[in-house]
């Protein structure tokens, strides 16, 4: 099985049992590092989570992995918040972020720049609207190649 679809096996085992426990799928990883295989699931919710919570999540994982057998090859599974500077990778993330700091890169240049930092203003699904310094910037949701929140020092 290839690692788009075992990604998608795996959102689809993980997603049910997440949100019915408040938590949110941020991202799933399948790489592989040295020899090894790893199987990264990037969960989140409302006010972080814990090791407790990273535990309860990898055992329940662990066990429909196994009964379901998804992924050929051996691997680690780890189970971790996506940090302080998670990615915003759906447009859910995007419009959740409105008010925050952060960083987003785009394919092709808008206005002459391809990295953008600064506090996300909007977001209507298609156009995002940033305050960069004193100056406004709209970028296509469409030219985003990568966006993130980002820590203000």
């Amino acid at each position: 099985m290839s690692a788009p679809k075992i990604k998608s096996a795996v959102e689809e085992l993980a997603t049910p049992y997440l949100e019915e426990n408040g938590f949110q799928l941020v991202d799933v990883e399948y790489v592989k590092e040295g020899g090894n295989w790893f199987l990264r699931v990037f969960v989140d919710k409302e006010g972080g989570i814990d090791i407790d919570d990273c535990s309860r999540i990898s055992e329940y994982l662990s066990a429909k992995l196994d009964e379901t057998d998804p992924i050929p090859d051996a691997y680690f599974l780890e189970v971790s918040s996506p940090g302080a500077e998670r990615p915003l990778k759906k447009p859910e993330d995007v419009a959740k972020a409105v008010g925050r700091h952060v960083f987003i890169t785009t394919y092709e240049p808008v206005d002459g720049a391809k990295e953008f930092e600064g506090r996300l203003d909007g977001f209507d699904g298609a156009m995002i609207r940033m305050t960069i310094g004193n100056r406004k910037q709209a970028i296509p949701y469409d030219k985003v190649a990568s966006a993130r929140l980002a820590i203000v020092f």
